[in-house]
This record gives C-alpha cells, structure tokens and sequence, in this order.
C-alpha cells in the first residue's frame, strides 16, 4: 500500500481511510489488540489467510502513519516486535464500537462469545478502554479476559 504525498482530501472520514482503513490494516490492529499477536509470524497465521506482499505492505504502511512501531525481539534476533504507538492506542474506542456494531448486526459474529466485553463497551463505561490500553501496551490481548 503506497503512502500519498498528499491526503485526496482533509476530510476527517477520508484521514481516517487512509491511515488505518484498509480493511487488512484493521485485521492487524485486531490481532495486536484483541489476540495480543506481536510477531510478522502470527500476523501470517490469521484465519483470513494473508499473502505475504500484502501483510509486509499493511505493517509498513502502519508504521509509516505512526500507528504500530516494530522493535527487535528481546530474544530471538531474527524477530520483531510489532505493537500500537499512542497514536494506533487512540484507535481502541474505534475498534470497540466496531465490536458493538458487528454484535448488533451480525447473528454470528464471533462478538457474541465474549458477552461480558460487549455489556462493559455497551456501558459506555470509559474505564474500559483505559483497560484496554493498559493491557495492549504490556502486549497483550484482550479476548481471553473476556470469555466466558
């Protein structure tokens, strides 16, 4: 995904397509957030089944919109880490309320096996996304606090 010099407009919707709304870019802001993934491998592993140009595009297009930064592995050299900057933290309500959205409108929607995560995001309790933050920036995921 190649970066624009410039943005096609300075409308807030269309700022917000292209840093992050692609809909691959979003599956890796789940994965960080959600399931705690970190690593290019893990990213490769996810259900929706990646092509390799497409997933190496989506983290370089990510970093380059200052929203994931990549770290080397702390003990295996030959990985990165990668993890949301405070920009691509600030993006946690918006994925929440995608949750809601998809609970609301989707009958199988995979937002239905973790009910508790869906009331407290309902609630509009803004506790959760403090906890949510905290979680996703010692790398992990949020999910399996969740399910039932």
């Amino acid at each position: 995904m190649k970066k624009r010099a410039q943005p096609r407009s300075h409308c807030p919707v269309n700022y917000g397509l292209e840093a992050f709304g692609d809909p691959w870019a979003l599956l890796i802001l789940r994965d960080i957030v959600f399931r705690g993934k970190r690593t290019y491998g893990e990213f490769l592993r996810a259900e929706e089944g990646w092509a390799t140009n497409i997933l190496a595009s989506r983290l370089g297009h990510l970093i380059s919109m200052g929203i994931l930064r990549r770290d080397p592995h702390e003990t295996d050299r030959r990985k990165d880490l990668y993890s949301l900057t405070e920009k691509g933290l600030d993006l946690i309500p918006v994925l929440l309320e995608i949750v809601l959205w998809s609970a609301q409108h989707d009958a199988s929607s995979e937002a239905h096996r973790i009910p508790r995560l869906v009331a407290a995001i309902r609630s509009g309790d803004r506790a959760i996304v403090d906890e949510v933050r905290e979680r996703v920036r010692s790398g992990e995921g949020i999910v399996k606090y969740y399910l039932e």
